[in-house]
């Protein structure tokens, strides 16, 4: 039981202000007049429309709902700032016109409530455009008070764990997640457009598969199993590719039990996106025109500011093979290195730590990929041609069996996505899981599992298929300038508090 029920429970321990807004709530009920009954208001005109559009509405009589977020009284008069989803409007109320009775329950009214008002618009003497309340209604009790308004609510651990406070006291806060939802409305209607079908896929799986990653695990008691919270959508879409639908998108939640830090939340939002008879060059192209008109298309402009960096978003992005961005960044040149000790010992001379890494020339590749140049990537870089061993979907390059054609987006430091020529030959795909498995075996916990389903979808034969995988939640951060996956998360992961 929480603090605030026990309290309401045992009524011990109110402080003072929660005991008086308590009281006042109960001396309504026992009136008769409990807010809480009310059911609906009609609004006729939110606070925007009425500042923006003052000569419209001037002298005209409007209905407006919202919260009182501040309240001055002078003698037979009271003004008060309303704020309701669309900003703040100033109401006028007078004893002389709206009545003794709900002028006196207006004063007693408490920053925090929600009300309704009624009346004509006008400007004040200072000129601020105000609503002349003729009538007003307590609509519901705040029985908590709203933080200092001087100092607002500033911690932001407080802000994360109680994002309705914070929206409340910090309206710029709403605007990550305006641009968010216009964000995800983009990509939809993008994929929409280049005839892409969007579906849904189980997010209870009795396989772990599609990345890699460390899977929550549940039980089912009817089937007795255990089940994997998915940790990619991937899988299943590819079955659908398989099935003819050939162009395929999915934006929905992942899980993966893994650490948190700013660019990490244990779940978060992806697009994966499957294209039937495409490559990962198609997908590159593709990533490059989403991001980009979404940029100019909800910011106006295709330079953005994030992480302390002006990031040009132009069109016409580079596209680097990792070895090449190795040889460029650390001078380690891995095509000419043909064996594996020799690739892991040219990997721990450029300072990358090797320990409890499968010790091959991939891993070695990506590890010093990986350590040392991942964080010099600044503006926009498509990075290409990762090693096998670290891509167990992607299919292998024609020209280097030891490269796959896969891609990520690197902006600011951070991965935003993910892509593939999709592998597509049954077999290979299940050496790889095999491989998966034995990781697994020897205690990797992020390895995947042998998937026979997905393979015997393959042996019904899959197009050659390019695959793309976004993150939704680090292109919002990078399009509001945010520094933290928790400034774009509405409610995101908390650890809990201390009893």
């Amino acid at each position: 039981m929480s603090e605030e029920t026990r309290n309401e429970v045992t009524g011990e321990d109110l402080s003072e202000i929660l005991q008086v807004r308590r009281d006042k709530l109960k001396n309504l009920q026992e009136d008769g007049r409990d807010p809480f009954t009310i059911t609906k208001f009609e609004r006729t005109a939110w606070s925007a429309q009425i500042k923006s559009d003052f000569e419209g509405y001037e002298n005209k009589t409007v209905s407006i709902a919202g919260r009182v977020m501040a309240k001055r009284g002078m003698g037979k008069a009271i003004f008060a700032d309303i704020q309701d989803g669309k900003g703040r409007i100033q109401i006028y109320v007078r004893l002389d016109s709206v009545g003794e009775a709900s002028f006196s329950d207006f004063r007693k009214v408490d920053i925090g409530d929600i009300v309704g008002a009624e009346g004509y618009v006008f400007k004040t003497k200072m000129g601020e455009v105000s609503v002349h309340c003729e009538k007003i209604l307590l609509l519901s009790k705040s029985l908590r008070p709203l933080p200092e308004k001087f100092h607002g609510l500033t911690d932001k651990e407080t802000r994360y764990r109680q994002r309705y406070v914070d929206l409340i006291m910090n309206p710029e806060v709403r605007r990550a997640f305006e641009v968010r939802s216009a964000f995800i409305k983009h990509v939809r209607s993008f994929l929409d457009d280049r005839g892409f079908m969007e579906v849904e896929t189980p997010v209870l799986n009795t396989i772990s598969g599609g990345a890699t990653a460390r899977p929550f695990i549940t039980h089912h008691n009817t089937l007795n199993i255990d089940m994997y919270m998915r940790i990619a959508t991937e899988l299943h879409l590819k079955r659908l590719i398989v099935g003819g639908i050939e162009r395929v998108y999915e934006i929905g939640r992942i899980f993966r039990n893994e650490g948190m830090d700013t660019k990490h939340n244990p779940e978060f939002t992806t697009v994966e996106l499957y294209q039937a008879y495409a490559d990962f060059n198609d997908m590159m192209d593709l990533f490059e025109e989403l991001i980009s008109s979404a940029a100019e298309k909800i910011l106006g402009t295709y330079k953005i500011h994030w992480q302390g960096e002006v990031i040009d978003l132009t069109p016409g992005w580079p596209r680097l093979p990792m070895h090449e961005a190795v040889k460029q960044y650390l001078g380690v040149d891995f095509m000419a290195i043909s064996g594996d000790d020799e690739a892991v010992a040219a990997a721990k001379a450029a300072g990358v730590d090797m320990d409890g890494v499968e010790p091959t020339w991939g891993n070695a590749l990506y590890e010093c990929f990986d350590q040392k140049v991942e964080e010099k990537l600044v503006q926009p870089t498509f990075i290409t041609m990762h090693p096998v061993d670290v891509s167990p979907l992607a299919k292998r390059s024609p020209k280097d069996s030891r490269l796959t054609e896969r891609f990520e987006l690197f902006i600011c430091r951070s991965e935003m996505g993910n892509a593939f020529s999709e592998l597509n030959d049954p077999i290979d795909q299940r050496q790889r899981f095999q491989k998966q498995v034995e990781m697994r075996e020897h205690g990797d916990e992020e390895a995947g599992m042998m998937d026979e389903d997905f393979i015997m979808a393959l042996e019904y034969g899959m197009p050659p298929t390019g695959g793309l995988g976004i993150g939704i939640d680090r292109c919002v951060m990078m399009l509001t300038d945010s520094d933290s996956i928790r400034d774009v998360i509405l409610f995101p992961t908390m650890k809990p508090l201390s009893e």
